[in-house]
This record gives structure tokens, sequence and C-alpha cells, in this order.
């Protein structure tokens, strides 16, 4: 007797009870539940027992269980007598059968469940066959079963499913488009949740604010929210793929691509584990199809698009299918006609071969994607404007660039800048050049204010790439009118932007500084274990991939201080009074053909170079023959002439025979090349080899570093990593270099048996160089000279680091510094290195640190020979204390280096 009273003990005193703690404590409803079945009960409660376990083997994945549980509880529901509980159950039961992809048996179910029941249970039948209509796209229908079972709930006092109700009103709102009507929704929803019990609705209700936080342009809040949702779905052991759904779009936005299909390809393979809804796998699909298009691989998109085209079709889903065909579509133009270098998903002039049925095509999906009220609608308007200006069809380009160019009134600053790109090809076709300036320029601005919300540089950095076109639409505009300082305030608009914004460092939270460490001793231990050969070597990566996961979510959700330097360019004036008797050459792009901008004396001449993918090609062949010639004891010099002769021919053509007085001590001479082009070892070039250079990542960044003001109290630090050959002689002859005025170097100091003060400069190494005693010391420091083992991540820039005694200090590491030094000296390989990414910009240690207001920096571009480096050094330390700039010093200590290059104006 007392066994059966503790097994009832578990069991609500009112049977219902067990359905509401489903989604509130769903460990604790799988208990009752079972217990409820053991108990012998009749079949009114066993109906409900059966249906609290369908909806959360549902819930979990798992729909044939829960199919096969939901048709027992009807079986029973039928038993009782009673036609409320037939209906309730009906109305879960044909939920399931949605999911499962099986749409005509469940909207049966749901229409006989509401024809069937009748007061708050009819209420709630709405609500899900509401449900229903919305995962189908028939949002109208939706609207109108909510409509009624709303106020209903709410009248009866059901806090529960009226709260829920305005959930789904507000994510059916969110589809047509109504963000500020779904957010006031989502939020009265979230007040009513808190006064329950229902910890997964509350949850929920967190995971919507993310989504409109997602909508209205607010992307570090949505991320932020989506991962605390995440937290909370955990705790509760609910595994939510339709939060990994909302997250992936929310990557997509911020220009994370690649990431989103991992998110969604990694999402779907957990589904089909767990033989999960059929509906969320064509979501899911859908999603990493947008991801893959938007990530440059059209193959993959095409093939997650027609997977999921196929599943929406026999979902019935009108509405999804028609969003998977606009993806569809998207792919066969890009794949068709889009030439190299535009955005992916476009049509750009001149390229490949587009058709009258394509044409056809894309203005029949914006019509039926219209008839859906979908708000992509202008995404087809556009697709089928361009076909038709490749096509030479003024009139019907002119209707589809008009219909998509009426987005940029409303939703968000993406959404928009993409009508005002509609716009300004609208314009240019109609050879209306001040229409097409002005929507340029508005268009720009838009996604400005969408960038700056953003405190991650590299979300900063991507976010350039919707604006990408918007440029090279003013570009064309100048390149044919013959104003070369029109096209050069227009490259500079948009190239390295990101560097114009003040810097907004990562919070000072334990936690962050936590994973930084870890991950540090994590990179240490693998290294070790590499090179022993040792078995935790594969445990260990996936320990760093996480904790380098960790590090990057926590960056991504700093938001932005929302403001930028009161002067973000260099007006033409200015920017030729500061280069004076030197020269600036700014390296364009435009169309696949690379320009040359030569500014000095007072005017700015513009030269035609040659094809742009020629120079990638000349780069990356030097750059392989300097890596061979790296471990060498001397390079042969007719080698390096003809490399660099070549070299030359392809990226300055005409411009290197003006580039003035070759003097070491002659006027400023600045190159800006683009973000494709900032890996060639410029110190091969004839004109540049004995010329006193620097390079740039825009005309505005040299100017912001040219105007850094040294600090009045900073010293020298000099760190040397581990296991860096010839790095000890070299820090010891600069240490003494620093210390002749004080006096020879003696102590511990001069071993490197820990810190230490040579004279002026602090030197760290042998233990003591250390992540946080480097950053200690460099901090606002005059200069700071680094001799450490560098790695450069081109896969996640933001991760290349340089190898300290406690493991690698990474830019995240950087970013952290108050005050940048004023100088820096990185003396490894491939420290200059930098990553393209969004319109123009650039990623790496060196750009990072320019940010944070380093003036100059000297760094190398292509592998060191780490003998012949040390003299060069040493000398450029000579230079510097001398009082040369970095570029002066760099000239005139380097020989025939060609390994180096100054960065900035330092």
């Amino acid at each position: 007797m007392s066994g059966e009273t503790a097994r009832d003990s578990r069991i609500p005193a009112d049977p219902h009870d067990v359905l509401a703690m489903v989604f509130a404590r769903p460990r604790q409803a799988m208990t009752a539940a079972k217990a409820m079945l053991a108990d012998g009960r009749g079949p009114y409660e066993t109906s409900i027992a059966h249906q609290a376990i369908g909806i959360l083997r549902r819930e979990f994945g798992d729909l044939d269980a829960a199919i096969r549980e939901l048709r027992q509880a009807v079986r029973l529901a039928r038993r009782s007598g009673s036609p409320d509980r037939e209906a309730d159950v009906l109305a879960t039961l044909g939920i399931a059968l949605l999911q499962h992809g099986r749409t005509r048996p469940g909207l049966s179910a749901l229409d006989t469940a509401a024809a069937l029941s009748g007061g708050t249970t009819r209420a709630r039948v709405l609500f899900r066959r509401a449900g229903a209509r919305w995962i189908l796209g028939r949002h109208g229908e939706a609207l109108e079963d909510l409509e009624i079972a709303a106020p209903a709930l709410l009248g009866a006092g059901d806090t529960v499913w009226a709260a829920r109700a305005l959930t789904l009103r507000g994510h059916v709102r969110l589809a047509r488009g109504s963000v500020a009507l779904a957010d006031e929704d989502f939020r009265v929803a979230q007040r009513m949740f808190a006064t329950t019990s229902q910890e997964h609705d509350s949850v929920v209700a967190v995971q919507n604010r993310g989504v409109v936080a997602f909508r209205a342009g607010d992307l570090p809040v949505a991320l932020d929210l989506l991962d605390e949702a995440d937290r909370g779905f955990q705790a509760l052991g609910t595994p939510m793929f339709d939060l990994a759904a909302d997250r992936c779009a929310v990557l997509l936005a911020a220009g994370l691509a690649r990431d989103a299909l991992e998110q969604a390809d990694g999402a779907l393979g957990h589904l089909a584990r767990l033989r999960g809804q059929a509906t969320m796998r064509a979501e899911l699909l859908l999603i990493a199809a947008r991801a893959a298009l938007l990530a440059g691989d059209p193959g993959t998109a095409r093939a997650r698009a027609g997977e999921a085209r196929a599943l929406f079709a026999g979902q019935r889903r009108a509405w999804w299918a028609a969003h998977a065909q606009l993806i569809l579509v998207q792919t066969a133009l890009t794949e068709a006609a889009a030439p190299a270098g535009q955005p992916a998903g476009g049509v750009g002039p001149g390229g490949g071969v587009v058709s009258a049925r394509s044409l056809a095509e894309a203005g029949r999906l914006a019509a039926r994607l219209a008839g859906l009220g979908s708000p992509e609608v202008w995404q087809a308007h556009l697709l089928a404007g361009r076909t038709a200006l490749v096509l030479g069809r003024g009139r019907e380009a002119d209707h589809h660039l008009a219909e998509a160019a009426r987005a940029r009134h409303r939703g968000p600053a993406t959404a928009r800048a993409g009508g005002w790109l509609a716009e300004a090809l609208r314009a240019e076709a109609a050879g209306r050049p001040r229409r097409l300036l002005y929507a340029c320029r508005a268009g720009l601005a838009l996604i400005e204010e969408h960038r700056l919300a953003f405190g991650s540089s590299e979300l900063r950095a991507l976010a350039t790439a919707h604006g990408a076109e918007l440029v090279t639409l003013a570009q064309r505009h100048w390149l044919r009118a013959g104003r070369p300082r029109h096209l050069l305030a227009w490259t500079e608009r948009w190239r390295a932007t990101s560097l114009d914004v003040p810097p907004v460092r990562p919070p000072d939270d334990h936690w962050l500084l936590a994973q930084l460490a870890a991950l540090r001793e994590t990179d240490h231990l693998l290294g070790r274990a590499r090179s022993e050969g040792g078995s935790s070597a594969a445990t260990l990566e996936r320990d760093r991939d996480r904790l380098e996961a960790r590090v990057r979510a926590a960056t991504l959700r700093v938001r932005g201080a929302g403001a930028r330097d009161d002067d973000p360019g260099p007006g033409g004036r200015r920017l030729l009074a500061a280069i004076g008797r030197g020269r600036l050459v700014e390296l364009v792009v435009v169309d696949g053909v690379l320009y040359a901008l030569l500014c000095g004396d007072g005017r700015v001449r513009r030269f035609t170079v040659g094809p742009a993918a020629a120079a990638v090609m000349e780069i990356e062949f030097a750059r392989s023959r300097l890596r061979r010639l790296a471990y060498q004891d001397r390079a042969a010099p007719q080698e390096l002439a003809r490399l660099g002769d070549r070299l030359e021919r392809a990226l300055l053509g005409p411009v290197a025979t003006r580039l003035g007085n070759e003097r070491p001590s002659g006027g400023s001479l600045v190159v800006v090349p683009p973000s494709t082009l900032h890996g060639a070892p410029w110190g091969l070039l004839p004109a540049l080899r004995r010329r006193a250079f620097s390079v740039a990542p825009s005309a505005a960044a040299w100017l912001r570093a040219r105007t850094a003001v040294p600090p009045a109290d900073g010293g020298v630090v000099l760190v040397r990593g581990p296991g860096v050959a010839n790095a000890d002689g070299e820090v010891r002859s600069i240490a003494e270099l620093y210390a002749e005025a004080a006096g020879p170097v003696t102590g511990p100091g001069s071993a490197f048996g820990g810190r230490s003060t040579a004279g002026p400069a602090t030197v760290l190494a042998d233990g003591s160089a250390t992540a946080q005693g480097v950053l200690a010391a460099i901090d606002g420091c005059r200069l700071a000279h680094l001799a450490a083992h560098g790695t450069f991540r081109a896969d996640s820039p933001l991760f290349s680091s340089l190898l300290l005694d406690d493991g690698p200090l990474t830019v995240y590491d950087l970013e952290r510094l108050r005050r940048a030094p004023y100088r820096l000296v990185l003396s490894s390989c491939d420290s200059g290195q930098v990553a393209a990414v969004g319109a123009d910009e650039v990623l790496g240690p060196a750009t990072a640190l320019l940010r944070l207001g380093t003036a100059g920096i000297v760094a190398s571009v292509v592998p060191v020979n780490d003998a012949a480096a040390v003299p060069v050094m040493v000398a450029l330390h000579d230079g510097l204390r001398r009082g040369l700039s970095l570029a002066q010093a760099l000239c005139a200590a380097r020989g025939d280096d060609v390994s180096f290059i100054a960065i900035g104006a330092g």
C-alpha cells in the first residue's frame, strides 16, 4: 500500500495539470504521465497521459513515437465520451502530423477538432489550427483564427494559452512584415508568462525577443537573446531546432554566411538522428541554401533549395516553396550571369548569358511572392530588373526595379539599402547621374547605421559587403566621367571603414578572460601533444575549437557605440596638402580592372594598370617563390629582379615611373591597395626597393596614423617568444642599442632570465613573456618589438596570434588594450598578413592595432629568413633611435630584404 501511495504522489490532484507541466517541467511531466498509466486510471485520464507523452516525444523530435501515442490518446478520448477531450487530442495530433509532412490528414484533424469543441477548448483548438496555417504560410487564415482565439482565451482568464496565442500572432505579424506590432505581442506575452510557472514558454519569449531584435536590425542584441534562450532550453533538456534556424538567420544578416551554413547543416544532422520534424527539416534546408548562396557556394545552394522546395510542395506549404524557388532563381542567375567580383545573387552588366525564360521566371516569382504577402518580394523584382537590364529590355527593367525600390521605405536597414540599390540601378539605366549618386549615398548611410550597432570589428567589416555594389555604381559613374578626385572620394567612402569607427573593447568580464586563458593553455598543450605524437591531440583540437567558438560568440554580442569619428574620410584638398611633395598611390578595382590614382603636386591623376585578376595571380606567384627563397642563405639577385619586374607591371603599371624622388629623405610615398592586394611583397617592386614607403588600408587610415601623438612617458618594450631561432641575439642587440646612454646591460635581464629593464628598454623573455605581462607592458608604450612565432588564420583572422611563453596572444587579446603602442615591430613570418572581408575591409593583427591608435607598424608579408632578419631589425632600431620614421628607418636598414613593410604612417 505504501508503494502505491508513493507512486500516486507523482500524479497531480488535477490530471489536466500534467499537460500544463509539459512545457514548464518536461522531465516531471513525463514521470507523472507514466505514473498515471501505471496507476490504471480510466480512459479520460489515460488519454491525458498519452497526450502528454506524445507532446514530449514530438518536442524531442521523435515524431513517429509521438503520433503513436497521440492516436492512442484519441481512441481513449472517444471511449471517455467527452467531445472536448477528443477535440483537444485531435488538435495535438493534427500538429504532429503536419510536422511529419502529412499536411492533408493534419489539417483534417484540426478541422474536426474545431467542429467538435466549444468554449475555451475551441479557442485552444483554433490557436493550434492558426499555428498549422502559419507553418503552411497561410498567414491571413492564421490571423482569422487568432482574432477569435486570443480574445476568448483572455476573457476566460486562461493566461498561459492566451499568452501563447499572442506569441503566435506576433510570429504571423512578423511574417507579414509588421515588426512593431509583433514586438508588442511578444512583450505582452512575456509579461503574462512571467506570472505563471511555464518555464519553457518563458524561454520561448526570450527567443522571440531575439527574433524581433534581428528583424529590427539590432544583431548584437539578437545574438545575445538567442544565446540566452539556448541556455534556457538546454537547462530544460528541450532541443529547439527553430532556435537554430533563428540563429542562422541572424548570422546571415551579420555576413557570417559560412558560420550559418555550418550551423544549419549541424542542426540538420541532429534532426535526422532524432527522426525529427519534416517541416523543420525543410526550413533548415532553406536557410542552409541561402547561407550557401551568400557564402559563394551555388552548387550547395541549389541542392539544399531543391530538396527544400520538394519538401515544401509535399507539405502544401506554398509560402515556403516560393521562397525556396527564390533561392533557386538567385542561384541560377548567379551561375549564369554574375561576373567575377559581383555580389552573390546579382546579375552584372555584360557577364555571362541570361535568357528571356529566366526573366519570365523571375517575374512570375515576384508576382507569386507579392500575392503571398512576402516581405522578400523586392528581391525577386531586383532579380527580374537585373535580368531585364542585361537583355536590354529597358521598360521591363524599369518596372521591376521601381517595384524593388519600394523596399527602401520600410524594413530592416539591409533591405532598405537593397531598395536604394534598385533605385540606383534604375537611375543608371535612365542616365540620371544625380539620382544615381543620391541613391548610392542614401543606401550607404543606411548600411553605416546598421554597421555602427556592432562592437565586433569582424561584424563591422563584414557588414560593408551590403554596400559594395552601391560604391561600384558610383565609382563606375566617375570613371566614365573622367573625374579622378571624385573616384578617389567614393573609393575612400567604403574602404577600410571599420578603422574609422572608435573601437569598442570587449567587456572586462572574468568569464571572457578565463576563456582566453583556457584557449592559450589548450593551444600550448596541443602544440606539445603534436610534437610528441601524443594521442590527446584530437581531444585538444576539439577543446580548442570549442573555446574559440565561445570567445568569438562573446565578442560578436558586443554592441557598438553608435557613432563614428566626426571626420570619416579625407577630402581631396586635405589629402593633397598632407602628401605635399610626396606621392600617394590609391589602387582601385572597378568591374575587374585595376586603376591607379596618383595623388601629389596638388592633383589626382588616373592610370589604367590592367586586369585585377592578373595582379592577384602575380602576387600569389611572387609569394610562393619568396617562401622557397626564405630558406636559402642568400636569394639570387637575378630571380628577385625578375619577380619584382613582373609584380610591378601588374600592380603599378605606368605609375611606377612617376613616383618622384627616390631618396629615403624625400617626401612621403604611400601605397593604398584594395583588400585583395594587401598581401603583395611591396618591397620587391623596383620602384620601391630603395624608397621609403608605407602601405595603408585607406588614405583616411594613413591620415589618422600621421596625426597620432607619441606618448610622453612611454618606454621601449622588447619581447622574445619561445623557440624563435636567432631571437636571443636579435633582442639582445636591440636592447644594447637603447642601453648605450645608460651604460652596459647588466643583471638577469642580460641573460633574459625573466623581466628586466635594460636602460630605457624593458625585456620580456624566458617565462616573463606571458600574455598578461606583454599586454601590460606594451599598453601605451612608445615602441614595442615582438620577436615571436606568428600564425595567421585566414579562416578566422582575429584568431591570428603570436606565440608567447604561456600560449598564443590573439587579435582578440590585442583589442583589449586601453592604448595601443605608438609604434610596433613584428619580426615574425607573415605578421603583416591580413584577410580581405566585406566590401574592401582587412582584418589581422596590424589593422587591429591601427584601429586602436598605433601610428606605424613594421611587419612581414612573406616568410622571413631568420638569420638575415637580425641585422635588418637592429639597423631599423638604430634608425628609429636617430629620429627617422618607420618607413625611413626600414628603407635604410633593409638592404636586399623584401620581407618587411611599413604599415601606417609611423
